[in-house]
């Protein structure tokens, strides 16, 4: 990847320019039965047009603090890189009441409704599906990310030195997220085409290196497993096969 890039905004450009084509996170979801496979270019666009919700719609500016509470989610990866497109500063598991906006999964709705600024719900159904019925007190992400704009372009330059992530009590910059990234990725053995299984949360930084930044970082990409654990070991033998995984978190 480009030595250059200071942010993980400037991570997936990069992967844009690189290879659009190539895959950059499979998810699955083992309670479900749920795969779904994004490109660096699908995912890219995801990321454009919730970045676009995120400034337009939302109003969100550089600096702003968005309560994330999503669990390990291709959706969760894709707010990830959206708020790191237009300045916002993601603070997962946050606290709604001190955050200017949040986004929640449909099991934290009630502990969301607490944030007095913008609230988005997913509801994490299968094909990025919308809420049967709409939540009292959110905009419904299924229901507004699909007319936004393909292409997005921040108001204000972003600025490495920003609060880009607090978890787990630490708060990176876009700048340290990067560099931690990398070194991640440096100790896992990723480089381009490496393809690493994770079924961690992205509760910790671990998790969400192994589930995102570090393979972006290194050109890699992730296969990213919610609720794993319900997999049996011969199932998870055959999905390490028939994902082409290199490398387990």
């Amino acid at each position: 990847m480009n030595t250059t890039d200071r942010t993980p905004a400037d991570l997936l450009r990069s992967a844009l320019a690189a290879d659009p084509g190539r895959p950059l996170v499979t998810f699955y979801d083992d309670a479900t039965g749920e795969r779904v496979e994004l490109s660096v270019a699908t995912f890219a666009n995801w990321v454009a047009k919730t970045a676009n919700l995120l400034q337009g719609d939302l109003g969100a500016e550089p600096g702003d603090r968005l309560a994330l509470l999503l669990p390990a989610h291709w959706q969760s990866a894709v707010w990830l890189l959206a708020c790191a497109s237009v300045g916002v500063s993601v603070e997962v598991g946050g606290d709604p009441a001190d955050a200017d906006l949040v986004v929640s999964g449909p099991d934290t709705l009630e502990e969301a409704l607490a944030c007095s600024g913008e609230r988005v719900a997913l509801a994490l159904r299968p094909l990025g599906g919308r809420f049967p019925q709409p939540p009292a007190g959110f905009a419904d992400y299924a229901v507004e990310v699909p007319g936004q704009g393909d292409r997005f372009a921040p108001f204000v330059p972003v600025d490495p030195a920003g609060p880009a992530l607090s978890v787990g009590g630490r708060t990176l910059s876009y700048a340290e997220l990067v560099e931690l990234a990398r070194t991640d990725a440096a100790g896992r053995g990723l480089a381009a085409g490496s393809r690493l299984l994770s079924g961690q949360g992205f509760d910790t930084w671990e998790g969400l290196s192994a589930g995102l930044f570090a393979p972006l970082a290194a050109g890699a990409s992730v296969v990213l497993c919610r609720h794993l654990e319900q997999l049996t070991e011969g199932a998870l033998v055959q999905r390490t096969e028939s994902e082409r995984v290199t490398h387990t978190a």
